[in-house]
């Protein structure tokens, strides 16, 4: 570790003079070696190859958030990027410049700094010694922080303490600290004072403060705004989110700092614009056939859905505003309209582009699960027709009854059609006769025909004797 802190990257000088590194590691680009400043404070100088552009404040950006705006009295050459040394109360501080020239004027407005504000000076360009001092102050922060922590639970009181930051002469130290409710602190001020031999301030911050100091990736899947470009926060209410239609569900609308997304305010104004050029939501539209209510409207798409009830979706029907608007005067004039129908088809046009791909669709990585075929009747029912069946057909070795069909009625089998012959072709010389028209082999012997005779009417014993005697002839004959 010690040796990557002694590595030095040679900067060029423009660019060096040109960045300034977010100390969050949420900038891009090519960032120079401090990491003082954020990249939500940087802003573009418009105006640097301006001739005459020279103005006697400067912006100076410190540790977090913090900046402040200096008199340059003495007319330093000072360009963005320098490190300069800037009166504190009491010494001095170290700090970066962020900003020079006029745009200095329209950013104290911004700010909305007093008109009569005293501005402290700039006392020089920093040195090296400046630097190594500043170094050993900033060193001590995380430190300072992890006993300060401990010092504010031993004393009971319900703050969390979240940064620190060492001024750059290292004689004083600011304490940021998050709390719900007002807490009294003065006990651990001269608690601090007395253990780190400092001066002490605390300074409140909000939790949204507190997520843009640690920074992270927000649900879009993006850097959080107020960690990248947003420098000022403004106080977030549920009208908006319904004004946009979103649900107001707590865990929806909440960002990493447990509080309402900044993020909802962005687009809130468009919708506002949107829903002035819709029609009210407390007229109803009468038709001979029923009396349609406000339902719900999509106010980018200007598209307005009306029912037959109140706070119910039953018989919708989705109009244009410029349709809803017509039927709005006809009912004035006294008209009322047939029913309400939405031509959809002539209406809406389809898009070239479609979704081909199925992208779209939450549960195309699903497996599909094959569907089981249902058995016409319960367990029970298809063992009882397995035995039946089984006890219905008759075994091997035995012969059914002639007209017996122990109540089963089988259909008949269609018959088949014959098949058409196909049609002989003459045999010529050198052709080979087809394997039908060949005459069967002399040489072989042919088989014994059986005889069957009838059986004779008598006693059993003469059957069983004949039978004896029909066995013997047979055996004579293979013989």
């Amino acid at each position: 570790m010690d040796e990557k802190k002694n590595l030095q990257v040679n900067v060029p000088q423009e660019v060096e003079a040109s960045c300034v590194k977010c100390d969050a590691g949420a900038c891009s680009g090519n960032c120079c070696s401090g990491d003082v400043g954020r990249c939500n404070l940087t802003s573009t100088n418009w105006l640097e190859d301006v001739p005459d552009n020279d103005y006697e404040l400067v912006e100076v950006l410190f540790k977090n958030t913090r900046r402040g705006f200096y008199r340059n009295s003495t007319h330093i050459p000072l360009k963005r990027g320098d490190w300069v040394a800037v009166e504190a109360n009491p010494g001095h501080d170290i700090g970066r410049v962020g900003l020079t020239g006029r745009l200095v004027k329209n950013q104290i407005k911004r700010v909305n700094l007093r008109k009569d504000t005293e501005f402290l000076r700039v006392f020089r360009k920093a040195k090296p010694a400046d630097m190594e001092r500043y170094e050993q102050a900033k060193a001590r922060e995380e430190d300072t922080m992890i006993r300060s922590r401990k010092i504010a639970v031993d004393l009971g009181l319900k703050m969390k303490i979240g940064d620190v930051e060492y001024q750059g002469d290292g004689n004083k130290a600011i304490f940021y600290y998050i709390a719900d409710e007002r807490v009294d602190f003065r006990q651990l001020i001269k608690v601090l004072a007395d253990v780190f031999k400092i001066r002490v301030e605390m300074k409140q911050i909000g939790a949204r403060q507190e997520a843009g100091r640690i920074g992270g990736i927000g649900p879009c899947g993006r850097p959080l705004c107020c960690a990248t470009w947003m420098s000022g926060f403004v106080s977030v209410a549920t009208s908006a989110a319904r004004f946009q239609d979103i649900s107001l569900n707590p865990q929806n609308l909440a960002g990493q700092c447990a509080k309402l997304k900044c993020c909802i305010n962005f687009e809130v104004n468009t919708y506002v614009e949107a829903i002035r050029q819709l029609p009210p939501k407390d007229v109803h539209l009468e038709t001979k056939d029923a009396t349609y209510y406000y339902f719900k409207a999509d106010a980018l798409k200007r598209e307005i859905i009306y029912s037959t009830e109140r706070n119910a979706p039953v018989n919708t029907v989705t109009l244009t505003a410029a349709q809803a608007f017509e039927v709005i005067a006809l009912n004035k004039n006294g008209v009322k309209p047939d029913s309400l129908k939405a031509d959809d088809d002539a209406g809406k046009t389809k898009s070239p582009f479609g979704d081909l791909l199925n992208q779209d669709a939450i549960n195309r990585f699903d497996k599909k699960k094959k569907k089981k075929k249902k058995k016409s009747g319960g367990d029970k029912s298809a063992a009882n027709n397995y035995t039946q069946d089984k006890a219905d057909k008759p075994l091997k070795g035995e012969k059914q009854a002639e007209g017996s069909n122990n109540g089963n009625v089988k259909p008949e089998r269609k018959q088949r059609p014959p098949k058409p012959k196909r049609p002989q072709q003459e045999v010529g010389q050198g052709e080979r006769q087809p394997r039908g028209d060949k005459p069967r082999r002399q040489d072989k012997p042919s088989r014994p025909v059986k005889t069957f005779k009838p059986h004779k009417e008598g006693n059993a014993s003469s059957n069983n004797g004949n039978n004896a005697q029909g066995k013997s002839n047979n055996n004579g004959n293979n013989e």
